[in-house]
């Protein structure tokens, strides 16, 4: 009876101290649903206004500042590594008067029609009654409307003279110079012109249709559509070559997007795919579904790095000699700013740790790989261990389900895809080209709404995939692709990848190469004459 009556005099005598931590923890989530209840309010206000702000998550300059700064107080010793980032950035410029800008010259190789223009003195006098004692000359940019040129091809039958009546005379004539889509009535140029300004420019068939007939011709949709269906059987070994190529580097950068698939009485769901192989090749590919199936298909048994979101999708690429998965601080950041709307405070110390990673990539973005490496080591590192810290502190003060409480589970969750940048200085630490060039995809998808069929959607990813790798290399994708159509039909498939964007500088300047080009007289058609 001694011993219980102590064991509750030692509850009683903790009752006080339980009852104020039950009171605190109520007090904190009151408050953290308050927060939440604020939040829902204002988007709610948000969506009856029709004013839902930017999708680009970005701190105004005065708090990118001060988060840095916080994080300098906190590093102490670590301080002068974020210093070090912000002031690399910043340079002292001499004072200077600003020169009056110049006009650029129009390009020599447009074509040029002379007008001469007379005083009204000289009109009414004649040339003989003056003399010439200067000129000036002035350009102009004028817009007439498309060219387009009919290539009249004319090929003539001949026999000897010797053998005219004979039984068995021979009879000699020029083969047809073959055409990118055997037996059609287009040429390699205005076949490049309808890929560019669907898949470039964005123009759905409609408006592609509407565009010719307004020059004068008439192409259906459907016929317009034929082409590029035909066409993709011809281009398609050359980006099953950039692909090929794609699994040989030593990291990739993947990401999805979804798109409308047209069908009877209601369009189904797709997918849009990229594979980035930064500074190398753009590929897209398109699936019906978003699983690991389609997944495989983009990567068939790769082994290197992956930059790529926390998608299930992508788990079951990654193990033991499989792919190695590196994260993306982007994601990262996008989770802590949604958590930072509701509690500005509290989140600044880890979203100064974010910008100040940023900060550190942005000064030795063109740094050689050991430059980079000792770089991260020094200042990136620590950092990472800071933000990772105030993860583990905070964790059990979170409440479920709320911003804060996400951001930490992202964290905890991807903690060494995270850090995997720390161990390969070519790695980025971040998956953004993927993203911007997926922008490719949602902007023709605002335009043209969906595709029309499964096969529409490969077709699409086929050309999409040229004219962004062509932006990598900043090839004009026109005259690019024009080339590759007069050159495709007789070029070796195992030397295809010569044809690629990031092979083409070097393979149009071959001789062999120029002399091809220089043969073809439907390119020679679209070259433009001074």
């Amino acid at each position: 009876m001694v011993e219980l009556s102590t064991e509750l005099a030692a509850i009683v005598t903790r009752l006080p101290e339980l009852d104020a931590q039950v009171v605190s923890r109520i007090e904190r989530e009151r408050d953290e649903y308050r927060k939440l209840y604020m939040l829902a309010r204002e988007e709610i206000a948000q969506l009856k206004r029709g004013l839902i702000g930017q999708k680009a998550q970005r701190l105004p300059d005065n708090d990118a500042q001060l988060s840095l700064a916080i994080l300098g107080l906190l590093l102490g010793e670590g301080q002068s590594a974020v210093a070090t980032g912000d002031e690399a950035r910043t340079q002292a410029i001499a004072a200077h008067e600003r020169r009056k800008p110049v006009r650029r010259p129009l390009p020599e190789n447009l074509p040029r029609i002379t007008i001469e223009v007379v005083p009204p003195e000289v009109e009414r006098e004649g040339l003989d009654a003056f003399t010439v004692i200067g000129v000036d000359k002035r350009e102009t940019a004028e817009r007439r409307p498309a060219s387009v040129v009919v290539v009249e091809m004319i090929k003539k039958k001949f026999i000897r003279k010797s053998e005219v009546g004979g039984l068995d005379t021979e009879v000699f004539q020029a083969e047809t110079p073959e055409l990118p889509i055997p037996r059609s009535n287009v040429g390699p140029g205005f076949l490049a012109d309808s890929i560019v300004k669907r898949w470039q420019d964005h123009l759905p068939l409609h408006r592609l249709e509407d565009i010719y007939r307004r020059d004068g011709l008439e192409f259906n949709r459907s016929t317009i559509c034929g082409w590029h269906m035909q066409l993709a059987d011809l281009v398609r070994p050359l980006i099953e070559a950039m692909h090929a190529d794609c699994l040989r580097q030593p990291y990739l950068c993947t990401d999805a997007t979804g798109v409308l698939v047209q069908h009877p009485g209601r369009c189904k769901n797709g997918h849009f795919w990229v594979l980035v192989a930064p500074k190398l090749h753009v590929l897209f590919k398109f699936s019906l579904k978003h699983d690991a199936a389609a997944v495989d298909e983009l990567l068939p048994d790769y082994k290197g790095y992956l930059i790529a979101d926390a998608h299930k999708v992508y788990d079951h690429l990654f193990g033991d000699g499989k792919a190695t998965e590196a994260g993306c601080w982007s994601h990262m950041r996008k989770y802590v700013l949604e958590a930072l709307t509701i509690e500005p405070e509290r989140l600044r110390e880890p979203m100064a740790c974010i910008q100040a990673l940023f900060v550190i990539e942005r000064d030795i973005d063109r740094a050689p790989p050991l430059t980079r490496s000792r770089a991260r080591n020094e200042k990136s590192k620590p950092i990472v261990e800071k933000f990772f810290a105030w993860c583990e502190q905070e964790k059990e003060h979170a409440l479920e389900d709320s911003p804060l409480h996400a951001a930490i589970r992202y964290a905890t969750n991807q903690r060494p895809a995270l850090e995997r940048f720390l161990e390969d200085p070519r790695l980025p630490i971040h998956n953004n080209s993927s993203e911007l060039n997926l922008r490719r995809q949602a902007i023709g998808r605002k335009n043209w709404l969906f595709v029309g069929n499964e096969e529409g959607g490969h077709v699409n990813t086929l050309f999409v995939s040229l004219l962004a790798s062509c932006a990598v290399h900043r090839i004009e994708p026109w005259a690019y692709l024009r080339d590759i159509l007069c050159l495709l039909p007789r070029w070796p498939v195992h030397h295809v990848l010569e044809l690629a964007p990031a092979n083409w500088s070097t393979t149009y300047a071959r001789d062999d190469v120029q002399a091809k080009l220089a043969a073809n007289v439907y390119r020679q058609a679209t070259l433009t004459q001074a």
